[in-house]
């Protein structure tokens, strides 16, 4: 694949990630060892890949990027069970491992990162707990129960508002499902 693997798509994931938090992007890029350029490269190639016509296409396109999934399994989502396939933990997230969840065509429908197994949550007991890169959207559902999500303004990204324990509401932001920041609405 002309050089793209887990490191290049760790800069992908990165690339959604600057907009709210440049800073902790600029120390993960120095810590792969890559510049700004060298980010917006791969992500135009990334972007390359999938507009492709020709590039595998669903599990098959990650597969060629990140190696074999670690694991999988079938999961229900409403009346529909989905396939879901994820990786070891990548090395700028340790604990948390990619995951995608393919439709019954086999179309990926949804990406991120989760926590991996017998990893513990963070202490999330406020929302002040609630730090950027800390945890992940299933977390924060774990501990703060109503959650409403909605989708983002672009792929990858999403929010979730909740009712911090003195009824303030908050929104949580979310790239990659990767927490990024919180604000009060």
């Amino acid at each position: 694949m002309n050089g793209f693997a887990r490191r290049e798509f760790q800069l992908v994931l990165l690339r959604r990630m600057a907009d709210y938090q440049p800073g902790l992007v600029e120390d993960a890029m120095r810590a792969l060892g890559a510049d700004r350029t060298e980010m917006r490269a791969v992500n135009a190639r990334w972007q390359r890949i999938l507009r492709s016509r020709t590039f595998l296409r669903g599990r098959r396109r990650y597969e060629a990027v990140l190696g074999p999934p670690a694991g999988g399994a079938d999961r229900p989502i409403g009346d529909v069970t989905c396939a879901v396939a994820w990786w070891p933990p990548l090395p700028l997230w340790p604990g948390l491992r990619f995951e995608i969840m393919m439709g019954p065509d086999g179309s990926v429908m949804h990406e991120w990162l989760v926590r991996d197994d017998g990893v513990p949550v963070p202490r999330l007991e406020t929302v002040d707990d609630l730090v950027p890169w800390s945890c992940v959207a299933g977390d924060v559902d774990a501990r703060f129960g109503a959650v409403a999500h909605q989708d983002g303004e672009v792929p990858g990204r999403w929010h979730a508002t909740l009712d911090g324990p003195d009824g303030t509401a908050y929104v949580a932001h979310f790239v990659w499902g990767l927490l990024q920041a919180v604000v009060s609405v």
